[in-house]
């Protein structure tokens, strides 16, 4: 690897230096670059960059990889047990009595920080663009020379504007007024908290009114630009904890909104989801490697089958004795909760498992400075669209849904058409616990997977289902959407705790006044 870098990095200082003029590596060079004090050497360094070189650019990729050794004066690159003279290229004898360089912290940052300058030549366009916006974010007045003549043979219009950006921020602590005015003027359209950060720092120190005056300019220009950028990423968090709040009821909306059974279990059928997301992630990393970043479409109807089984089951052995009496259904499915819990510490463990993100839904799309939207939260709130969609045709527009319906509204009259309502309960509650594993598999993908992971969620739940009003699926959407837009929104103007805080306050207060919730029930339901 370490031969890989060397030769990477020749490639480039041979592109750099391809049209340019070329100055070898001298042996006086070689030797300021690792004989002294940190200091001299650094002061070195800076030298070695105003006119860098092929030869130059190999030593300092030499240094960063530990393979430079000195003999009293003589300097030597040794690697695979081999000496070579760092001037002449020539082979030579490695001395018993040759000592490493010692680069201590602040001189590897020189190092790295002056590989990273040479990039600004690069022959590849991405190459110079991250080392012009490295720059830009920490300006070195020693990278100014580099940068000067990276700006005389930039072609590409938006390489040339960062290396523009770039060097303003290093003028602007310049002992010329006018270059600080300039640089202040330019910064202006570099519209990142970074930028807005050295813009503060020169205003604390700036006298020169004139100056003042357009670093203040600049950096209301700046604050309006990265206002927006707040506002939508507080706009963008809102919906994405709406989105999740909403796969979170939805199954809830089932079993509780429709059937009437209090179920506490539901956080722990959210739980089991995630851990069957666990185990096909676990499979897929051991038995088919090469096809990881799949696993999640096998995780997620495994997620809703492993939390429909085990409802199915719950039902037919408890809950089925129970309804029409919801308080003895919290209770036991409190009790339930507790045994699910359990049961998954003795299988995986008290700790928390890690569930990986397949590489598609990784990284970030980067809209503002400060703004950008991670593809999984933007992956989870079309999952939610998708599942919200498939559960109001489900119940809607097929006979399961009438058949759920018709058994929900009254029983009585559906089980004298021929309707078997046993069957319909164990359907309708294996559907709402199966939604809850689809929960579970979205939440696996933005957190650590633990016995504890539907506590965090089950009141939450709740709250946006009674909110919404019981048994209305639309209800249940704009609850959802509504809390997490304010509780976002709130955060950043109180805190998380007194958000937190005012929504309970406005859920009570909303209750108090619309015990229905934000939709009522009609007709046969609001009668039964």
């Amino acid at each position: 690897m370490r031969q890989l870098a060397l030769r990477s990095t020749c490639a480039l200082a041979l592109g750099v230096f391809s049209h340019a003029s070329v100055q070898a590596l001298t042996t006086e060079q070689a030797r300021a670059l690792t004989l002294g004090d940190t200091d001299a050497r650094v002061t070195a360094l800076q030298k070695a960059l105003a006119s860098p070189d092929v030869q130059t650019a190999a030593f300092l990729q030499d240094m960063a990889d530990d393979a430079v050794k000195v003999n009293g004066t003589q300097v030597l690159v040794v690697r695979d047990g081999k000496a070579v003279d760092p001037v002449s290229g020539a082979n030579t004898d490695l001395p018993d009595t040759a000592e490493e360089v010692i680069n201590n912290n602040r001189m590897r940052g020189e190092i790295d920080a002056a590989l990273s300058a040479l990039q600004l030549l690069s022959p590849d366009v991405a190459l110079r663009l991250q080392a012009a916006k490295s720059v830009l974010k920490e300006p070195d007045p020693t990278k100014l020379a580099m940068l000067e003549k990276a700006l005389a043979r930039e072609i590409n219009e938006g390489v040339k504007k960062q290396m523009l950006l770039a060097r303003a921020a290093i003028l602007l602590n310049s002992d010329n007024a006018d270059e600080r005015f300039a640089s202040a003027k330019t910064l202006a359209d570099s519209q990142t908290p970074d930028t807005q950060l050295l813009l503060n720092q020169r205003l604390s120190q700036e006298e020169d009114k004139k100056v003042r005056a357009q670093l203040q300019t600049s950096l209301l220009t700046i604050q309006a630009a990265l206002s927006w950028g707040e506002k939508l990423g507080a706009l963008f968090t809102g919906i994405s904890l709406g989105s999740i709040l909403l796969l979170v009821a939805l199954g809830l909306a089932i079993t509780y909104g429709l059937m009437g059974v209090i179920n506490m279990a539901h956080g722990e059928l959210m739980m089991i989801g995630a851990y069957a997301t666990y185990v096909v992630q676990g499979l897929f990393r051991q038995y088919l490697p090469g096809m990881f970043d799949a696993y999640l479409l096998v995780a997620v109807p495994a997620s809703f089958l492993a939390a429909a089984l085990v409802g199915a089951v719950l039902e037919r052995l408890v809950l089925r004795h129970l309804y029409g009496r919801p308080l003895e259904t919290l209770l036991a499915t409190w009790g339930i909760s507790l045994v699910l819990m359990q049961g998954v510490r003795s299988i995986f463990g008290a700790q928390n498992v890690g569930v990986e993100n397949p590489s598609w839904m990784s990284g970030s799309v980067q809209l503002l400075a400060n703004l950008s939207l991670p593809y999984n939260r933007l992956v989870i709130i079309g999952f939610a669209l998708f599942v919200l969609v498939g559960m109001t045709l489900l119940i809607s527009q097929t006979r399961l849904g009438l058949f759920v319906r018709g058994v929900t509204q009254n029983r009585p009259m559906a089980s004298a058409l021929g309707v078997n309502t046993a069957r319909i309960d164990t359907y309708a509650f294996s559907l709402g616990c199966g939604i809850a594993g689809l929960a579970g598999c979205a939440l696996s993908q933005i957190g650590n997977v633990g016995p504890d992971l539907g506590q965090s969620y089950i009141v939450d739940a709740f709250m946006v289902v009674v909110l919404g009003g019981v048994g209305q699926l639309a209800g249940t959407v704009y609850a959802a959407m509504g809390l997490g837009l304010m509780n976002k929104l709130l955060e950043g103007v109180a805190g998380a705790v007194l958000a937190k805080i005012a929504v309970l306050v406005f859920i009570i207060v909303f209750i108090q006044k619309r015990p229905q919730g934000i939709f009522a029930m009609k007709g046969r339901s609001a009668e039964a």
